[in-house]
């Protein structure tokens, strides 16, 4: 199941990557379909993250990961209202969004690797 929750997070990514390229290289606010279908495939990851953790009690790296993937959620909640809002998102808050899923998508990584 972790190996699934991976997966997910790594489709997400992929979606979080278009965005950035949306906000960074054409200088506009992704589109909401691609925003919300990016929120979805994170959502569920993290959910089945979390239902391995609190079944499996694997707590070493994959817990760190889960807590800052619930992080990075939170973050994601705050650039959606500037969807929500209609306003441009912020820059610095898309590139600390994508920093923290990075590093928690690295202990995850680590935590499945290392057993």
């Amino acid at each position: 199941m972790l190996i699934v929750a991976a997966a997910l997070f790594a489709i997400a990514a992929l979606g979080g990557l278009a965005m950035a390229h949306f906000h960074f290289r054409k200088d506009r606010n992704p589109p909401g379909w691609l925003a919300a279908l990016h929120g979805v495939g994170g959502g569920a990851a993290l959910l089945l993250l979390m239902w391995v953790v609190a079944f499996s009690g694997r707590i070493g790296l994959v817990g760190w990961a889960l807590a800052l993937f619930v992080l990075t959620a939170l973050g994601g909640f705050y650039l959606v209202s500037f969807h929500l809002r209609k306003r441009r998102l912020p820059g610095p808050g898309i590139v600390a969004h994508a920093l923290m899923a990075m590093v928690a998508f690295g202990l995850l990584l680590a935590g499945i690797l290392g057993g």
